[in-house]
């Protein structure tokens, strides 16, 4: 069963590559995507905690 689930894990992970590269293909940043997936990923209060501590860094380091 584990050898089962290790090969449609493998499978999974090609096919999730061949989106990224028509994706990167038909022009898109998929550093970006990749980004927004991993916030989509999180609950809107983490999000928000995230960005607010971002925030907080750029304006402590002059980048705001």
């Amino acid at each position: 069963r584990i050898e089962r689930l290790e090969e449609e894990k493998k499978t999974i992970s090609d096919d999730i590559k061949d989106v990224f590269a028509e994706a990167k293909g038909t022009g898109f940043d998929t550093k970006a995507m990749r980004s927004i997936i991993r916030l989509r990923k999180k609950d809107q209060a983490e999000r928000q905690e995230e960005e607010s501590i971002l925030d907080l860094y750029k304006a402590a380091l002059g980048m705001v």
